[in-house]
């Protein structure tokens, strides 16, 4: 492999002599992603700003044999945009054009560094929406989203951003520029778009999206309900589920997770409240009414003992207020935390929940709980002292913990944020190894030689040769010994 400093000038040819990082303190500010117990300061920052751009300096990795981590904003949670010390990091963050808003087609075409929210923004005027809506959309990128497949509070009626694609311009571990899918009509042949998103940056890098816009509903209701605890806030989402009512969005937050929003944004959610739930109908209007009713007699039978109701954006976004600033605000009640993503069937929430308080009370660490209820995506947040020795890995000991539990009840170590570098070592307890092996069969096909985004999703570092029926050699990092850093 060729040393970095001598690819300097070459990535400035490309990008620009502004847009090469080389500077420590500034590279440092990459160092992780919204996941900051895992951190590493990039070897060399670049910035490309076209498609174009991005298929030189990926040549160039290529030809020269340096790894290279694609990264949009940095607000994942799995460290899946984790630097190299030795390598290139490929920042999207300039590439934020809207390029097209196709009201007759319903779709939009964006580049990768545009915000979510935005999308959403370039649409309103016309009637339309960019459903997905992950809690960080003011900030994220639409290629990070596309690159984790991200889901957001309103997952459960709309689905993931994977059901939003309808193309992507991507580009593939040696430089080539690709077009996979197709636009409103879509195209036949293999779902490469499936396998491209949620691949977490390891089969290439996107440069241009074109995304499903959706229709703004005719009304939309969101109500907020408190409980004594989670149990009885649980005993309502089954409830509600059960009756057949198909909610946009169904929310949970514990009594910890309220005491930060409330800290963080005062978001003046019923006092003494154990358990708050966050129900938000859309639809047709008679259609909202009918659901609506039921919700709430199911939810005044299940405990609730207060319930407001917000009709029009401006009481919407105050009951909100809370959910979507959860994560951030935990920094009021805790120096640092460990967010987990983990999936359970929803008739296993109350005792997957009841058995995560256990953990928390055996260990003397707080978890804050933070959900998506509907379809049962629990966002653990396992709170400790970073300044305090061997805090961080007591912390990672009951995160670990509570994904087991998760395995256990039939879920998953991930439900949107994805597996990166914080949970690969999880994969061999949902996986066999053929199944290993298969998965990494698709990425040896788009990247033979390991270099793009390495060291993420699988639990240790492999290279095409690792894998029965390829024949390449053995990964750089397993010959030289220094695997044991992933």
């Amino acid at each position: 492999m060729q040393d970095l400093a001598t690819l300097v000038p070459r990535l400035r040819a490309i990008a620009g002599d502004e847009h090469v990082i080389t500077d420590e303190v500034r590279r440092r500010t990459y160092e992780s992603d919204g996941l900051t117990y895992h951190a590493e300061v990039p070897g060399v920052v670049v910035l490309p700003g076209s498609a174009e751009q991005v298929a030189a300096i990926v040549r160039l990795c290529a030809d020269e044999g340096v790894p290279w981590v694609p990264r949009g904003s940095g607000t994942g949670l799995s460290a899946g945009a984790l630097p190299r010390a030795d390598g290139v990091l490929l920042v999207t963050s300039r590439m934020r054009r809207i390029l097209e808003i196709d009201v007759p087609n319903r779709c939009a075409v964006v580049e990768p560094g545009v915000f979510n929210l935005d999308v959403t923004k370039a649409a309103a005027p016309s009637g339309y929406y960019y459903a997905p809506d992950p809690s960080s959309q003011q900030v994220c990128s639409v290629g990070g989203n596309i690159a984790e497949n991200s889901g957001g509070a309103h997952c459960l009626k709309y689905g993931f951003t994977v059901n939003h694609v309808l193309g992507l311009e991507v580009v593939t571990p040696d430089g080539e520029i690709v077009r996979l899918g197709g636009g409103p009509a879509g195209a036949p042949g293999y779902d490469l778009i499936g396998a491209f998103v949620g691949s977490e940056g390891t089969l290439g890098v996107v440069t241009k999206i074109t995304v499903r816009l959706t229709r703004q509903p005719e009304q939309v209701r969101t109500m907020l309900a408190a409980f004594d605890d989670i149990e009885a806030g649980g005993a309502a989402v089954g409830a509600i589920i059960g009756a057949g009512v198909l909610p946009a969005a169904i929310e949970m937050m514990d009594a910890l997770a309220i005491e930060a929003a409330e800290a963080a944004v005062a978001c003046e959610y019923p006092a003494g409240a154990g358990a708050v739930l966050v129900v938000e109908l859309d639809g047709p209007a008679a259609e909202v009414e009918r659901e609506y009713a039921a919700a709430e007699k199911l939810c005044r039978e299940s405990g609730a003992w207060e319930i407001r109701v917000a009709d029009d954006p401006a009481q919407r976004a105050l009951i909100w207020k809370g959910r979507k600033s959860a994560f951030a605000a935990v920094g009021r009640i805790s120096p640092a935390y460990i967010v987990q993503d983990g999936v359970v069937p929803r008739t296993a929430l109350s005792e997957v929940l009841r058995r995560i308080d256990e953990l928390s009370a055996e260990s003397g660490i707080r978890v804050a709980n933070v959900f998506h209820a509907g379809d049962g995506n629990l966002h653990p947040l396992v709170l400790f002292d970073d300044a305090e020795p061997g805090a961080g890995e007591r912390a990672e000991i009951v995160s670990g913990k509570i994904l087991d539990l998760c395995i256990e009840h039939g879920g998953s170590i991930t439900g949107e944020h994805g597996v990166g570098v914080d949970k690969s070592r999880y994969m061999p307890r949902m996986f066999g190894q053929e199944d290993l092996d298969t998965m990494q069969l698709l990425r040896c096909a788009f990247d033979p030689e390991g270099l793009c985004n390495p060291g993420k999703v699988f639990p240790t570092p492999r290279l095409c040769g690792e894998v029965p029926g390829v024949n390449r050699g053995v990964h750089p990092l397993v010959e030289s010994g220094q695997a044991e850093q992933f």
